[in-house]
This record gives structure tokens, sequence and C-alpha cells, in this order.
């Protein structure tokens, strides 16, 4: 049976292309949606381009008629754009408030002629007003990803000692477990549980290897079988697209530095360590700090500088010195802020966007597309923290490349369990 789906302004801002993910279905955006689109459209933010992006695809579809008598869509179901009479329809307490209020009126008026009519919005308390009046409400989830159920990159395999004995041995075993590629494992002995052995899955040769012992990165060890696990992806050059997802102090941007350092400055694998993470919203003028680019960007980048500053072993004495700026002048290590990616090709370097989680499926996709030759991207982030009010701990980019990559053999994850910072840090993760 077909349904009605009216669709609210900040779905069509959230996914330009929206109204093909509907299926055979009917898709109608009220008039008023058309008015809001026209206002963020000279935004030079994310939501801006989306507008501009909605603005030219109606466009284009009016050609195949008029909108509002309705258009049969590529993906099967149609789209009408509508005004609809709804001082008869909506309650006296919100027939004059905002368009809001007019565009829930439209669901309402399609609900009264009769229609099997869901109201698409992304706006929690619009939801909570249409379910007062009777209307089917939902959320726009095309994109989400249960943060609960997320691939979380290793699992735990109980086999045979002579399967162990044979991995050690022979440095290598057929993969004769379902394994996503580039996933991890913990070999158990079924006979003695304390026995162990970390394992990766190489999709390329059907195997499962050990995972090797590596040497301190700029004086960081793994303390635990997570971080192993996460420097070998890090380390692996075949893997040229690596998440890390981890809650605070568990070691996700240290440990991403480390080898971004190892593989630049001693290895010299790649010709620049870049470095950047959201200056939320991406895209927003920063000129309202003082100073240079620089100087504008350092409030921002400091928990980058941070963990530069311990990786250099900067001494207290020398507390006030940027430690970073030797590696900087060297042109070893940029750092930068997104704002100004889109359009660029970047080739050859070891690139990570620390705080992933606040970016949108979209922002991620732009980034991840700037890729060149010989580039490697480690994206790392805390679903859960999140300040961007657009997007939760299901709908970010991080949690969605995670999702979308997991079957792909360019591609590894790690999550991060266990916090390292410190006692203090860990317990605050935990409770708070």
């Amino acid at each position: 049976m077909s349904r009605t789906y009216v669709l609210d302004t900040n779905v069509l801002l959230h996914d330009p292309r929206c109204i093909y993910r509907f299926q055979e279905h009917e898709v109608v955006i009220p008039i008023w949606v058309i008015e809001e689109v026209d206002r963020f459209k000279r935004e030079v933010t994310e939501i801006g381009r989306n507008a501009r992006e909605v603005s030219r695809e109606l466009d284009r579809l009016r050609l195949k008629g008029p909108l509002s008598s309705g258009i049969a869509l590529e993906s099967g179901g149609t789209l009408r754009v509508v005004v609809e009479e709804l001082d008869p329809v909506l309650p006296r307490s919100i027939r004059e408030g905002s368009a809001d209020n007019l565009i829930l009126g439209v669901a309402l008026a399609y609900k009264r002629q009769g229609k099997d009519v869901v109201f698409v919005t992304k706006d929690t308390n619009l939801r909570v007003k249409a379910d007062a009046l009777g209307v089917p409400a939902e959320d726009y989830e095309t994109d989400k990803v249960q943060v609960e159920e997320l691939y979380g990159g290793w699992r735990t395999l109980t086999v045979p000692r002579k399967t162990l004995d044979a991995l050690f041995s022979k440095k290598a075993l057929p993969c004769e477990w379902d394994l996503h590629p580039n996933e991890m494992a913990l070999l158990v002995d079924e006979e003695n549980p304390s026995h162990t052995a970390l394992a990766k899955h190489v999709p390329t040769e059907g195997i499962l290897a050990p995972v090797e012992e590596t040497k301190p990165l700029w004086g960081i060890t793994p303390r635990n079988k997570e971080q192993r696990f996460a420097i070998d992806l890090l380390l692996n050059d075949q893997i040229p697209l690596v998440t890390l997802v981890g809650k605070a102090g568990t070691g996700k941007t240290l440990l991403a530095l480390a080898a971004g350092l190892n593989k630049v400055s001693d290895q010299q694998v790649y010709q620049r360590l870049l470095v950047t993470r959201p200056i939320f919203p991406m895209g927003r003028d920063i000129g309202f700090l003082p100073g240079e680019l620089e100087e504008k960007l350092k409030p921002w980048m400091q928990p980058i500088f941070d963990n530069l500053e311990l990786l250099l072993n900067l001494s207290y004495s020398n507390r006030g010195h940027d430690a970073y700026r030797e590696l900087v002048d060297q042109r070893i290590l940029q750092i930068e802020a997104l704002t100004y990616i889109r359009g660029r090709s970047i080739p050859n370097q070891y690139m990570i966007i620390d705080e992933a989680q606040n970016l949108t499926p979209h922002e991620v996709k732009t980034i991840i597309t700037r890729a060149g030759e010989n580039t490697k991207v480690v994206l790392t982030g805390d679903p859960y923290q999140i300040d961007n009010p657009y997007i939760d701990s299901s709908s970010n980019g991080l949690t969605y490349v995670v999702e979308r990559f997991k079957n792909e053999a360019l591609a590894g994850h790690m999550t991060l369990s266990r916090g390292e910072r410190s006692d203090l840090a860990e317990i605050a993760a935990n409770v708070l």
C-alpha cells in the first residue's frame, strides 16, 4: 500500500537527495518548506550548500511537469509540492504560528483526507506536536547507525590449541571464519583460556595472520589489545582508511599522531602529516578570533598540540615553548581547519581528522573524497560526545563511515573501550 510522506525542511537540508529514499511512495513537500530552504541558500555552511542543491534538484524535476500535480521519480515514487488551505484544519492555538506549524498542517490535512500519511522531521519537538494532533511522525533514519550495534572491529574466537600453535609457527592460517576485511581477532585456547593470540584478517590473501609486536612509536607503547589492534591498522599502508571510535582517554588521537609521525618522519612513506578537526560548524568563518589564521586556529587545535607535546617529550621547564614548531617548519607536520577543504586534492599525506563525530555523513564524504594518490585517512572520535545540534550518536559521519566501510578491503576499524589517560579520566568517562 502506498504511503504519503510529508517532509520537513530539516530533512531536505540534512540530505538533499532524500526525496529518492522513499521507494514507491508519494513524497510531499509543502510550499513553506521551499520558503525556508530559500532562506538558507546564501549561507556558506554545509546547510547552505545543501539548500542550493535542493533548489537545483527541484528546478530540474520541474522540467518533467508541474510539481503541483505530481511527477514520477526515478526511484519509483512520486513527488508533489503542495499548498493546502489550513485554516479549518489546524487548531486555533497554533493556526497562526511558525512555518513548522504550517508544514505540520499539511500532514494533518492529508490525514483527514483518509490517506496513510507519515510526517518526517528531525525536529523532536515537532514530532511530539504531530503526535498530539494524531499525525504519525518519524525521524529521517536512512543514514542512521545504532551506535550500540556499531561494528567493533574485532571479535573473540575460541579455537583448538593446534590452531594457536599453527599461527605462531606458520605465521598464517587459512581464514575459516566469516570475518570482515581487516577485522581483528582474539584467539582463545578452548582448553586453556589464558593461552591466547592476537590475529588479523588479511582479505587480499584470505588468511589470518598474527598481530606482531611493534617498537614504541615516539615513546608510545600500546597498553591493551585494542590499542595493539589500532596501531597495526594505523601502520598498515595497504589500508588507506582507518576509523577509531572510543570514549575520552582511550588514546585514539595519541595513537593516530604517533603512527602518523612514524610514517612521515621516520619511515618517510608519506610526504606530510596533516592534522585537522572540525571548527564547528564546518565552513563558518573563524574571523571573530584575533590575529592571523594560525592564531585563530590555536584555541581549536589545542588538544592536538597537547598530544604532540606529550609525544615530543616536552619538559615542564619548557612548557611555554611550541615544541611542534620545528616539525611545522620542516614541513613534516601541517595543522589546519576543515573550513576550506572542499575542492582540494590531497596526495601523499597521512591525514588525521580528529573529533569526526561532529561531522555529518555528507561532510565526511567530502573529506574522504579529497584523498589523492598514496594518502591515508584516519578518522577518530567519540559518538557520545557530539556538539553538533543537527546530528546525534546514530546519525553522525563517523559511525556512518564505520558501518558503510566494514565490508571494504581498503578500510579498517577499531573501537577502543578501555581508558588509559588516567584513573580519574577513566572513572569520569564511565560514571558521568
